[in-house]
């Protein structure tokens, strides 16, 4: 094909993701309360022996604004699958019959571990971190105030995305790590020798993703080396099976 073909071909998959997003946007936006309800669900649970709580909005527009971003968020995870479609559409015809059947399990798998770091940080790393946090709740005295809970809508969408994001994005390492290694810049030796360096890296990004408390890294950080460990049996596997 020729350059202009090319651009062409590159405007229409475009076209088609953006319109992909645009229809998840519009059906995210109008489920927006529900899917919001989902999200707030773990905190709902942790406060369901308490009477009287609630989230609240300081800004005229806060919660508006708050369910926009819903609907973006969902919309982003809705069309994933749809966009990278299109992607592998428009990168297929220049890859030869052998790179293809690198690349496309790589592109299964990548929304794949996405949505299992989501589901991991929403069902076993969200529920007790909540509790944590609830736990410097204090009851007044005739001498002080009681300290309660009062968050706002924007600012719990914000740690509860920054999460589900962070589990999502990091879950990708075996990907990353394979991907380097298929193309010669990571050998299995070099993982192994550097596990502790690794380990000690590990703990730093969970530490910078998360929330400041200790079960939320700790809850990051297992896995993320877990995730390490099971890229270093694929790269030798890879290595045997280009013996």
């Amino acid at each position: 094909m020729a350059i202009v073909d090319h651009l062409i071909e590159l405007r229409r998959r475009l076209l088609y993701s953006v319109f992909a997003f645009f229809s998840a946007f519009l059906v995210c936006y109008y489920f927006s309360e529900e899917i919001f309800a989902f999200l707030i669900r773990p905190l709902a649970e942790a406060l369901k022996d308490k009477e009287g709580r609630r989230l609240i909005y300081t800004g005229l527009a806060e919660a508006f604004f708050t369910y926009l971003k819903v609907a973006f968020f969902s919309a982003a995870f809705l069309s994933f699958p749809i966009v990278a479609n299109q992607l592998w559409i428009f990168i297929a015809p220049g890859l030869y019959s052998q790179e293809k059947r690198v690349a496309l399990p790589f592109l299964l798998a990548t929304p794949i571990l996405f949505f299992l770091g989501a589901a991991f940080a929403y069902y076993i790393i969200i529920p007790p971190a909540w509790q944590f946090f609830l736990n410097f709740e204090t009851h007044g005295t005739s001498e002080t105030l009681p300290i309660q809970l009062e968050a706002r809508v924007g600012e719990y969408l914000s740690i509860i995305m920054r999460l589900i994001m962070a589990f999502g994005i990091c879950f990708q390492l075996p990907i990353l790590l394979f991907l380097l290694a298929r193309v010669g810049i990571l050998q299995y030796q070099m993982l192994e020798k550097y596990r502790k360096y690794s380990f000690i890296m590990i703990l730093v990004v969970s530490a910078l993703l998360t929330p400041p408390d200790v079960l939320s890294m700790v809850g990051l950080a297992l896995p993320l080396y877990g995730l390490y460990e099971i890229s270093i049996l694929l790269i030798r596997l890879l290595v045997k099976t280009k013996k």
